[in-house]
């Protein structure tokens, strides 16, 4: 696309009145366009109608209408989450009008550099990392995207002197065209969202265009141990940072021994261009340092160190920390059993990692949509060996309860509990946290990691786990 103020007096769709929507609405309203902003869902559930009309944007809710899209629209400006396979983008594909997502917008609007963040898992735990690095080094970042402000908002207000931290998901980058950002890292790949991309090889590429328009002045971030990730790595025009777990670098960041000690505990260093190592702190005083934090740890390290921070305030940064909602966070001890919500974990990958973290025995919440499509629904046997390592009990619900019973079952679980699906979530919720409290013991992990998308009984993810939150704080 060209910059949003060369659509002066041009007709502008923009599909779905959610927070990205209305944010690239209102730019488009202000540069001069005549914008119409369309959503299937009924008036009374579009509060922000009010507000668009009253700027002097058209608003059209209930269903799209026949002549929505037409020869002259000049830009269409879906919302990610929206098919690429809806109408009204399959005719604007079919006139050639050209369908971008909010964040191709938020690109030509920036005057500040950006950061743009993507993986399957940890994505939100490492942009609000990355933020909190630069903020600790007076480097004024804004941290927006698929996390809380709208890119298009955020970019509006930022200047040369900040640095634009986002957090990018592939439904986003999907939508892209000359969108570069300075720093790109992509955190890891794993097998999910196929109902909305088809197959791998387009989640995959969706993910890589976060890199295609950087140039050698770029940085790319890379996890070292993902075969992805190091795949791609072949293919990036930018200087290539990496990071990893289990090697030590030529240059980037990563995990040694303890160089005192050479034992367990582990040192997290920088090695630079030139072949310095630099210490930053032991894995160990990371504040959130189990090993399924440690690896974002890393990456937010590497793109902080790429963005110009000095390590000391990166150090400290990682000290601090203390993670965020939803990611594996304690909620409550109650009778000496301790309860997390990690209700990110939409994917079976998120909840392999969950499971990682704790030594203890687990009583596994877990369950929800099914979000591989038809063509391709997942079986869930990758969790199989976690659930006979790591889990004594499950409790299962939504609409995969009974596909991940029987993975359970093959897995050796005697323990396993299907909570009532036709009750309300928060009911549904309720009794599912019981049933765990009475599987639990002293001493013991009450998980909630879903493993599965939760639209199935929940508006977001984000409800599930304030709904698990208020349970566990009920008993």
């Amino acid at each position: 696309m060209k910059h949003p103020r060369e659509y002066a007096d041009e007709e502008v769709i923009v599909l779905g009145m959610a927070r990205s929507g209305v944010a690239a609405a209102i730019r488009f309203h202000e540069l001069g366009a005549k914008v119409t902003v369309n959503d299937r869902k009924e008036r009374e559930l579009c509060p922000e109608a009010d507000e668009l009309e009253a700027l002097g944007i058209s608003v059209v809710c209930g269903g799209h209408p026949s002549g929505l899209i037409h020869e002259g629209v000049a830009l269409l400006v879906k919302n990610p989450g929206i098919p690429y396979q809806a109408e009204p983008i399959v005719r604007a594909r079919e006139l050639g009008i050209e369908v971008v997502t909010e964040v191709e917008v938020a690109y030509w609007l920036s005057d500040a550099p950006i950061i743009g963040i993507t993986g399957s898992n940890g994505k939100t735990t490492t942009t609000t990392w990355v933020g909190q690095m630069l903020d600790k080094a007076g480097m004024q970042p804004i941290v927006a995207g698929n996390i809380g402000r709208a890119l298009c908002d955020a970019a509006h207000s930022a200047t040369s002197d900040h640095w634009l931290v986002a957090e990018l998901s592939s439904f986003q980058l999907k939508g892209i065209d000359k969108f570069r950002p300075r720093i790109a890292c992509l955190l890891n790949v794993y097998e999910t969202h196929l109902d909305y991309h088809g197959t791998m090889s387009d989640y995959t590429a969706s993910k890589a265009k976060l890199f295609t328009n950087q140039c050698e002045e770029d940085i790319a971030v890379l996890n070292w141990d993902d075969t992805e990730c190091r795949l791609l790595s072949t293919k990036v025009k930018a200087r290539v940072l990496p990071f990893s777990m289990k090697e030590e670098l030529s240059e980037g960041v990563y995990l040694r021994r303890h160089a005192e000690t050479g034992r367990l505990e582990r040192d997290v260093v920088y090695r630079d261009q030139d072949g310095t190592v630099h210490l930053i702190v032991r894995s160990a005083d990371i504040g959130i340092p189990e090993e399924y934090n440690v690896e974002n740890a890393l990456a937010a390290t590497a793109i902080a160190i790429a963005a110009g921070a000095p390590i000391s305030d990166i150090a400290e940064s990682l000290r601090q920390f203390k993670g965020v909602e939803h990611r594996l966070e304690f909620v409550a001890t109650r009778n000496e059993i301790t309860y997390y919500n990690n209700s990110k974990a939409t994917n079976p990958a998120a909840t392999i990692k969950a499971l990682d973290a704790f030594q203890q025995p687990v009583v596994l919440i877990a369950g929800g949509q099914d979000r591989q499509g038809t063509d391709k629904e997942m079986d869930y046997r990758e969790l199989e060996p976690y659930l006979r390592e790591k889990v004594k009990a499950v409790v299962l619900l939504g609409e995969t309860r009974d596909k991940l019973a029987k993975v359970a079952e093959s897995a050796g679980l005697t323990r396993i509990q299907l909570v009532d699906n036709g009750n309300s979530a928060a009911e549904t919720l309720d009794q599912a946290v019981r049933y765990a409290q009475q599987l639990a013991e002293p001493g013991e992990i009450v998980l909630l990691s879903p493993a599965c998308a939760s639209w199935d009984m929940f508006e977001s993810f984000e409800q599930r786990g304030r709904m698990f939150k208020e349970s566990v704080h009920n008993l």
